[in-house]
């Protein structure tokens, strides 16, 4: 009986042990709680927590306005760590918050290049260069081939690069280490060495412009300030051209690498090394025959008349160049060249201009007779320069028999009308230059016609001779 009432007591006195509470009764007795139940609880929970952990992470750090002198080179290298972290722009969705997180501190880091002093010491110049090279060394998507039949580089757009709004301040930011007085080159360059360089023109294949821009104005800083390395830079690009010329002409970049080496050449002391001079005869002559030659002309003349105006004796080698190069079916690239000729006579001497008089101006005769206008049309037009005309006054001699007959040529023949008030003007030009010459010159181009006409009426009297006798 009395037991009856002690369990009826112990039980109203307390509840139910529920499997949750067991547990606790047991931990209160010293046995090791079970983890089954904890496990089970654990996964949902866990991304929850790596969001937190990642936002505080870029939150957590003060910003360096705030951050005392003395602690500031800490927290620096601690926002260069985070900005390692590289996001996937292809998925615009993912860490928008974190992208933004990223975005501020690039800028924050900067701005405080630009305004602080003291920013670069040693100890952090191989934190600066791993998170540039983090960030901007990466694969590239695949580009169209320019050659191909879909690509037209006037109308097609190129593409842009997704993860740009991080890219464009990072560039930015490793400008301003390049540019800054506190960086040492002898020191700097542990991290900027040839592997570097290498890396950085092969982001030159980018199709985004503002990419190609920021590197163009990086590496030409670079080759100003790592004196050590300006051979290297100029070989490397150097090989780069080799490959474009003689492998594949796929290469969105040419424009600005030359951009970069007409500033270059610009600097070269006199007289000029043979390194250089092997540079323009085997990789920017040749860069005259790409079919795209039309996308980097502008910088390839600019490079021509540095290296001519520089020692006017390489005028020769290069007007030759142009002329084994010389396009056959390509009229609007002829035009070009034109143009390019046109520049470099102006920076030609007597001396030069005798040794390459003949077979430049026995191409001129032919874009002259071309049919397409505006080919002719500028070949008319050299005779508009003072320069020019003065160089064919003095070798008139030898000048005139080569360009009258294609002069006579076009007044009778040509169909465009422009061509045709062209062509009389020039011819008006050199009759008063010598008449004498002139009517020189005339009569044999009459005579040589007359010869021709008649050998073709003989060639003609041999063939009916020959069908008639293969008739019979």
């Amino acid at each position: 009986m009395k037991m009856i009432q002690s369990m009826k007591r112990r039980i109203s006195g307390s509840g139910p042990t529920t499997p949750a509470e067991k547990p606790a009764a047991s931990a209160g007795r010293g046995a090791a709680p079970p983890t089954k139940p904890a496990a089970v609880v654990a996964p949902p929970v866990a991304p929850a927590k790596t969001k937190v952990k990642e936002g505080n992470a870029w939150e957590s750090l003060p910003t360096l306005k705030d951050t005392p002198a003395h602690e500031r080179q800490e927290v620096f290298k601690k926002k260069l760590e985070m900005c390692c972290i590289v996001y996937d722009f292809n998925n615009a969705e993912s860490h928008q918050e974190e992208k933004e997180f990223k975005r501020l501190t690039l800028l924050e880091l900067v701005d405080y290049a630009t305004s602080q002093r003291n920013v670069f010491p040693e100890a952090v110049m191989p934190d600066v260069v791993n998170m540039v090279s983090i960030n901007i060394f990466r694969a590239l998507p695949p580009s169209n081939p320019p050659a191909g039949p879909t690509f037209d580089p006037e109308e097609d757009e190129p593409t842009l690069e997704p993860a740009w709004q991080h890219l464009q301040v990072v560039y930015e930011f490793f400008l301003r280490f390049i540019v800054s007085s506190e960086v040492d080159a002898k020191i700097a360059k542990k991290q900027i060495d040839s592997a570097f360089i290498l890396k950085l023109l092969e982001l030159f294949h980018s199709e985004d412009p503002r990419e190609r821009d920021f590197l163009k104005t990086v590496l030409h800083r670079i080759y100003g300030k790592f004196m050590a390395m300006r051979s290297f830079i100029r070989k490397s690009i150097q090989n780069v051209f080799f490959k474009f010329i003689y492998e594949h002409e796929n290469h969105s970049g040419v424009a600005e690498l030359l951009e970069i080496l007409g500033s270059i050449i610009n600097g070269f002391a006199l007289p000029l090394k043979d390194e250089h001079r092997s540079f323009l005869e085997r990789a920017l002559v040749p860069l005259h025959k790409a079919k795209l030659f039309s996308n980097f002309h502008q910088q390839l003349s600019y490079c021509m008349t540095q290296y001519v105006e520089k020692d006017p004796r390489l005028a020769e080698s290069v007007i030759l160049g142009l002329l084994k190069y010389w396009p056959v079916t390509n009229s609007p690239k002829e035009v070009l060249f034109l143009h390019e000729i046109e520049e470099l006579l102006e920076l030609t001497q007597l001396a030069e201009f005798q040794r390459i008089q003949v077979p430049l101006f026995k191409q001129v005769a032919r874009c002259i007779n071309s049919p397409h206008f505006q080919v002719a049309e500028r070949a008319l037009f050299l005779w508009n320069n003072d320069y020019i005309v003065n160089l064919i006054a003095q070798h008139k001699q030898a000048l005139f028999p080569v360009v009258i007959g294609a002069l006579y040529k076009n007044s009778k023949h040509h169909w465009n009308s422009t061509v045709h008030g062209l062509t009389y003007n020039v011819l008006k030009l050199m009759m008063e230059m010598d008449s004498q010459l002139f009517d020189q010159c005339s009569a044999m181009h009459r005579a040589e016609e007359e010869k021709q006409k008649q050998m073709a009426e003989e060639r003609t009297k041999k063939w009916c001779a020959l069908e008639t006798a293969a008739a019979h």
